[in-house]
This record gives structure tokens, C-alpha cells and sequence, in this order.
């Protein structure tokens, strides 16, 4: 990029910063629309005490922003609504630092049960549960959409294998509730399965792009299409209500109307309202949707400069170069020409900047959970939305897909053990460290081959020498004998006959039914120095080096 072109992102993160936090509560668009117009102060006074609200969004995409303002400030001059049960699929937190995020109800008595598939970005809740203000669970981001369609169609469970032999599965781990001494589980064993259910909506929180003056709703240039669908009827079919909130009122076309008048039941005009981070609805990227046409690698190198000036996401050094290039030799090499594939955070990322740069984006077919079929995932701030998708579906439609289809999946991990058990969902040892599953267990339970992507150690150094990696200071292993919390079970991703990998800076490890085979070595990596003596979990080495009697499958 040039340095114009860098000024004018400079700006345009100045201008999101310094006005991030931009809201009026009290905006209504006058007169000629229909009565489902009120102000956001007046949507909200339709909540009581005691209710389950569920809010839509995925991330920085489609916050219900105006909605967790309205509500706060509802409460601390009434004292009301209190004591709800709130429930969001995806991450929705701003980390202490974004305003207009679920964050805003942690006033002391608002929530008091907190249930979503992402919490690491819900600092204040994770804050409030440490100190027992706040009674929180976790389900997978999928379940959770299932669980919506269900309660549409007047049912309440939903029997899945998704889960099993995790920390979801009550036999190994805790079920639903972080804390272990809740009083509500949300899961429990039948046979082979599990069974998951989830309080029954009273609410619904919406965000979409767009409204016509009689009341139908417009998804068209929104770069995620979320639960909206899903949320609203699950409401309604519970006798609840749907708010939704968009950016304008624009003149009625059949064509395009995404919710009609009659599934809602109040609707705010709020003109702040975001498309994605950073990013105003009314001046909306088309990039972002799959009206755009842009250069996705020039749209790509955008937005990854946005996030590295945010310090959102980490800069790559060569050795973390080194690391995606083996990933990426390794999917071209595996995964057949045009395979659906899911993209993790964090080095999976990188894993596709490099298939682009390469020339080899098109070798896959990239998803987001958000529902972007097609197009480039989008990182960091952005994650969820894609480059040019070729269609947004919603999350149920895509974790539909994705069980019946997905080729790929490439994602992160916190830890993996001996048995090829892998941790995503814990980064510590207190309730502030707790990630939650995300999508993470049904994203696995869907793809055919799947690709763990991470550091051999935690805050080790490396460097690289003529393309030889060598290990300068080594730091925590990641690599150990017994994982603290599991996400991926290794024995059921065997029972299912997936294909899995890790790759890491050392080299890349297949699973077995023996445990962890070392597939490939790192060039420059000593295997008994860099490797067999800088982890806890036993590693097979085709010589035999590791030790032990085992034998690869």
C-alpha cells in the first residue's frame, strides 16, 4: 500500500475512534412511517425483569449497540429490567475497551445468567462470574442455532454428538456452567448423545441494515446475516417479541425484503448503527458483501493494516512465515481442489494470506460461521465478514452445511496432549481465562480433515538461519502430557474417521491411535533437542526414537 492509502485508514480508524460511542436513545424518524417505529428508550421498556433475551451480532459485525445503551440506561435510572437471563451465539464483547458491546450490562443485578458460545472477549462478564455476580455457561456456537430452530418449531431440546467426550460431555467435564456449582445445566448424556437445551427467548435483539416505512426489514449490505432469522421466529413462537434496530428507512422493494412487517414487533432507526467495526452501515463497505468488486489482495492488505495498527492481531515474523508455508504445502498436498473449509483465529489467519499470496486462494472454498459462503475470511476485528462473499446464508444454514459438507477445517489451539486431545476453550487456571467452545466442536464434527495451527511453545524466540529454524530460547510447551480443559476429543475424531493434523514451528504431528506421530520435520529442527526433550507428551518418531513401543496407524 502506499502511504496515501495508508494516511486514509489512519483516519478513518481516528475518525471510528472518536466517535465509537456516538448513540441517541431518543432518535425517532417522525412522521409518515408506521407505528412499529418508537425510540430505543421506548423499545426497551417492553423488557421485564426476569426475562431471556437473546441478542444477535458476530463479533464486531451487527452489534445490537443502541439496544445495550438503551437498556443500561433504562436500568440505572428505574432499576429495571433486572435479573435477566441473556443469551448470544458468537463473541460479542468488546474486551474492557470497545463500547457499545454486551458489556454494557454488568451493572450489578441486570444479568445474572450469562449463556454464549465465545466469552473471552466478555471481559466484564468473565469479571462479574469471578466474583460470583454472575451465574455463566457455555454451549457450541452450532448447538446454539439448533436449539433456535427448535424452539420456532415449539420444542426445547436438541440431541447432538457435537460435544461429546469435551468438557461439554458431563462425564468428562463440567456440562454447560462454568462454575461448577450452578444450579442450571444445560446439558446431560443419552446414550451415544447429548442433549442440550437452553432457556426459552423472550426477546430478541436484531440488527440489520435497513427498514421501509411500513415496517419490512432488508438485510441487503449487511456483511453478516447472524440468527436474525432464527432469533425472531424462536421469540415469537415463545409469544415473546423481536426488536430490531437499523441504520435507515429506505423506500419499500419486494424484492429484497429479508423479515416482513408482521415477524416484528418494533423496530429503531438509530443512524450510528455499524455495518462491522469501524465501519458506518450508511457508508458501508461493498467489499464486504457480495454486491462488491474490489481486488481481494489489495482489500485484504486494508484491512490486516487496520488490525495490526489496532494491535488487534500479531505482526508475523519469517519463522511464523515459515510455519504457514508448512500448513499451507501440507492442505494443497491433502485436501482436495475446492474442499469447504472454516478458518480459525490467530495463525489459520495467516495461513490464508499465504495461500493468496501464493496464488492459491482458489484451492479451497472459505466459509465463516457468520454465514459468508465463498469470498476471503476476514480477520481480526473483521472476523466473521469475508471479501466478496459469494452469498451470506445465516449461522444455522451454514452449521447445516457444514455438517453435511465441510472439507477443511483450519483453526488454533491453547494446548494438545499425547492422546491428540486438543484445548481452544481455557487459556488459564481462573474463570477470566475461559474462551468457551465458539464453533470450534461442531466445525470439527463436520470436516474430513482438519488442521491445527500454533506455536510449539508459548512465548518462546526463533530465528531463522538460511530457512532453518532454530529454537533461541525456548518457552511454555504447549505440547504436554494431559490437556487442562478438552475441546477436541481425539478418541471421537478417530471412532469418525477424520484426518488430523498439527502443525507447528518444530513440524508437523498426525493423529493416531497411537498418539502423535511426528509427520515432518522443521528444516534445522533437532528432534531429540528441539523436540522429544522440550515437551511432556510422548511423541512417536517413525526411527523410534521416542522411545516407546508404538506403532502408527
Amino acid at each position: 500500500m502506499g502511504i496515501l492509502e495508508k494516511i486514509g485508514l489512519i483516519l478513518h480508524i481516528l475518525r471510528w475512534r472518536f466517535s465509537w460511542g456516538k448513540r441517541d436513545l431518543n432518535f425517532h424518524p417522525g412522521s409518515g412511517v408506521s407505528s412499529v417505529f418508537v425510540t430505543a428508550r421506548e423499545a426497551v421498556a417492553r423488557i421485564r425483569s426476569g426475562q431471556t433475551v437473546f441478542s444477535c451480532g458476530f463479533a464486531g459485525t451487527a452489534r445490537c449497540s443502541v439496544f445495550f445503551w438503551a437498556i443500561r440506561d433504562r436500568y440505572k435510572r428505574e432499576g429495571a429490567p433486572g435479573n435477566l437471563t441473556w443469551i448470544n451465539v458468537a463473541a460479542q464483547g468488546g474486551r474492557g475497551k470497545v463500547p457499545g458491546t454486551v458489556e454494557e450490562l454488568n451493572l450489578p443485578g441486570l444479568m445474572t445468567t450469562y449463556i454464549a458460545g465465545h466469552v473471552e472477549t466478555t471481559r466484564a462478564q468473565l469479571q462479574m462470574a469471578e466474583a460470583g455476580r454472575l451465574d455463566l455457561h457455555t454451549l457450541p456456537q452450532g448447538v446454539m442455532t439448533y436449539l433456535l430452530e427448535a424452539q420456532s418449531r415449539g420444542e426445547t431440546e436438541v440431541r447432538s454428538a457435537v460435544g461429546l467426550g469435551t468438557m461439554l460431555d458431563p462425564r468428562i467435564g463440567s456440562g454447560s456452567p462454568v462454575l461448577s456449582d450452578s444450579p442450571l445445566q444445560l446439558v446431560r448424556v443419552e446414550g451415544e448423545e447429548l442433549v442440550y437445551t437452553m432457556p426459552k427467548i423472550d426477546i430478541a435483539l436484531i440488527n440489520a441494515p435497513y427498514a421501509d416505512a411500513d415496517g419490512n426489514i432488508y438485510f441487503h449490505h449487511a456483511a453478516s446475516i447472524n440468527e436474525n432469522r432464527e432469533a425472531a421466529a424462536a421469540s415469537r413462537a415463545n409469544g415473546g417479541q423481536v426488536l430490531v434496530t437499523v441504520s435507515r428507512i429506505i423506500p419499500r422493494d419486494d424484492d429484497r425484503i429479508s423479515m416482513i412487517r408482521e415477524e416484528v414487533d418494533q423496530i429503531v432507526v438509530h443512524p450510528y448503527n455499524e455495518q462491522s467495526a469501524g465501519i458506518r452501515q450508511l457508508r458501508f463497505w461493498p467489499s464486504l458483501t457480495p454486491f462488491g468488486q474490489v481486488d481481494p489482495i489489495r482489500e485484504m492488505r486494508r484491512t490486516r493494516y487496520i488490525n495490526t495498527f489496532l494491535k488487534i492481531t500479531p505482526v508475523r515474523n519469517t519463522v511464523d512465515d515459515q510455519l504457514c508455508s508448512m500448513a499451507a504445502d501440507l492442505i494443497l498436498r491433502v485436501v482436495p481442489k475446492g474442499a469447504m473449509t472454516n478458518i480459525g483465529v490467530g495463525y489459520p489467519e495467516h495461513v490464508v494470506w499465504h495461500l493468496l499470496r501464493q496464488g492459491k486462494g482458489d484451492h479451497l472454498k472459505f466459509t465463516t460461521e457468520a454465514g459468508s459462503l465463498g469470498g476471503i475470511p476476514q480477520p481480526g476485528i473483521f472476523f466473521g465478514s469475508a471479501i466478496m462473499p459469494d452469498k451470506l446464508i445465516s449461522s444455522l444454514e451454514m452449521f447445516q452445511l457444514y455438517e453435511a459438507r465441510l472439507g477443511l477445517a483450519i483453526l488454533g489451539y491453547v494446548q494438545v496432549d499425547e492422546k491428540g486431545n486438543v484445548n481452544a476453550s481455557l487459556k488459564g487456571h481462573r474463570i477470566q481465562d475461559t474462551v468457551g467452545p465458539g464453533g470450534f466442536m461442531d466445525i470439527i464434527y463436520g470436516a474430513k480433515v482438519v488442521v491445527f495451527v500454533g506455536s510449539w511453545h508459548a512465548h518462546a524466540t526463533y530465528a531463522m538461519q538460511e530457512d532453518r529454524i532454530t529454537l533461541v530460547k525456548p518457552g511454555k510447551p504447549k505440547f504436554v502430557r494431559q490437556v487442562d480443559q478438552i475441546t477436541f476429543s481425539a478418541r471421537e475424531a478417530l471412532r469418525l474417521g477424520k484426518t488430523v493434523y498439527y502443525v507447528t514451528h518444530v513440524g508437523i504431528f498426525r493423529l493416531t491411535s497411537a498418539g502423535l506421530v511426528l509427520d515432518k520435520t522443521a528444516p534445522g529442527v533437532d528432534v531429540q533437542q528441539d523436540i522429544l526433550r522440550m515437551c511432556s507428551a510422548k511423541i512417536y518418531v517413525p526411527d523410534g526414537s521416542e522411545g516407546e513401543d508404538m506403532q502408527p496407524e
